[in-house]
């Protein structure tokens, strides 16, 4: 098995994805947006939601299943929802997030939800690409039965993210948080490269704890931060619902958007100095001993994301043959 890194420029990183995507398949157009969502995310310092990614897509049960063009469901001046078609979310919510930024730009506020999608990969990504329409964006994504309830031993949950943007005279504030203790695209890369889960993150199909990451992919993720994190899945299970999820496909995935302009409130220049004076206020807090900075969310993606657009990319050489072998798959 091959071993080590392999570095690439992002142009050559960005080649290289949308040459695996159109080797499996996807058009042109599809396979842009597609590697520009994996590309992001391994700048932003996320391995496990990067390129590898592309070869989850390839894996997923889903992705055997015919796909078709998404369809519109229903349709009001402020709202959209969508029949996802099978789609991958990285292209569906991407259309999503489009429609959203039209409809509250349009009308001050909109309300867009997605079926029939999966893996969608960092809420963030979207989010972020709404608020910088200098809209407020809140997105929750309900997703297949992967995290067991708190006191559970059996999935019945997904790891059910919750992301929200708000802009600022500067960069958006992006949170982007998942509601289970690990996520299980990172349990994918783990298992790939034979690597041990941290502790305290999954159990086994027997309910008992493990490490093992095979282990917990037949068995479930833990919920985050006990109760807590258990409150907030359910939470979004259940906005799933109102998404689509549980419908007749019987599909666990069901993903909302809901944004609007500040200016339906009070002038939007004024909120988006008033944020930026928030995130200075909160940075110049006294610190704890040993604490050297104090993050906002998101502070340190948009970090690397700067710093590794001109360093270039580094990962995992089996996951750069892979993707080189469905690159060889164009005609």
């Amino acid at each position: 098995m091959a071993s080590g890194k392999v570095h690439l420029s992002v142009a050559e990183a960005r080649d290289l994805a949308e040459g695996a995507l159109r080797g499996v398949g996807y058009d042109h157009e599809e396979a842009r947006i597609i590697a520009d969502h994996v590309i992001d995310a391994a700048l932003c310092g996320y391995e496990y939601s990067g390129l590898a990614k592309i070869l989850n897509i390839v894996e997923s049960a889903s992705w055997k299943r015919p796909r078709h063009p998404m369809t519109v469901l229903r349709e009001t001046d402020v709202s959209i929802a969508y029949d996802g078609a099978n789609n991958v979310g990285m292209l569906s919510l991407y259309y999503a997030a489009e429609a959203t930024i039209r409809k509250a730009a349009a009308h001050g506020i909109a309300l867009v939800s997605v079926n029939d999608a999966w893996m969608s990969g960092r809420s963030a990504y979207y989010v972020e690409m709404i608020a910088k329409d200098g809209l407020i964006a809140i997105h929750t994504a309900a997703s297949s039965r992967l995290v067991a309830p708190f006191g559970g031993a059996k999935a019945m949950l997904g790891t059910n993210p919750l992301a929200i943007a708000v802009p600022s005279s500067r960069e958006p504030i992006v949170l982007d948080m998942g509601t289970s203790a690990y996520m299980m695209t990172e349990v994918l890369l783990r298992e790939r490269l034979g690597e041990a889960l941290p502790e305290g993150v999954a159990i086994g199909p027997d309910g008992e704890p493990t490490r093992d990451a095979a282990l917990a992919r037949r068995g479930a993720l833990l919920p985050f931060g006990g109760y807590k994190g258990f409150g907030l899945a359910l939470m979004i299970q259940a906005l799933g619902l109102l998404a689509g999820a549980g419908s007749d496909q019987e599909s666990d995935y069901g993903y909302l958007f809901i944004a609007f302009r500040p200016d339906l409130i009070g002038p939007a220049d004024v909120f988006n100095r008033q944020v930026t004076a928030l995130i200075d206020r909160i940075k110049a807090t006294p610190r704890q001993a040993g604490v050297d900075d104090i993050r906002i969310p998101s502070e340190r993606a948009f970090r690397s994301r700067e710093r590794l657009l001109r360093e270039g990319l580094s990962f995992d050489r089996l996951v750069f043959d892979e993707l080189v072998a469905l690159r060889a798959r164009q005609v």
